[in-house]
């Protein structure tokens, strides 16, 4: 896993990237949570290739889990992908809904996800 930071307006802003998967259960959620927290970022913005489908089936639970926590600790958090491929109802009403906040966003590109 590598942390790239950006610095857009004084806000520091950690986007992950990685070959493989950086997100598979609600701990490593926190854990990185954990870590970009004490690391003094102020947002993450992280692939959605790197992130457990699992996470997308809102039945689930980890993306609420893990949502919750960005939300709490005031660390908005981006993830960058096409969601398209994931068929719910649910999902895209939850997308469109997150997208209308500060918090979580989800957005097609980094270009996107830094202008936000």
């Amino acid at each position: 896993m590598k942390i790239e930071a950006h610095t857009i307006h004084n806000k520091k802003i950690a986007e992950i990237t990685s070959d493989k998967m950086v997100i598979n259960t609600v701990e490593d959620g926190l854990d990185l949570l954990g870590d970009l927290y004490y690391r003094d970022f102020d947002s993450v913005v992280i692939h959605e290739k790197n992130i457990t489908p699992h996470f997308f089936d809102l039945k689930t639970g980890i993306a609420g889990e893990i949502l919750q926590k960005f939300a709490q600790y005031r660390l908005p958090l981006v993830i960058i992908g096409d969601f398209s491929k994931y068929k719910s109802g649910s999902l895209e009403a939850f997308i469109l809904e997150s997208n209308k906040g500060r918090h979580i966003n989800f957005r097609a590109s980094i270009a996107e996800a830094l202008r936000r």
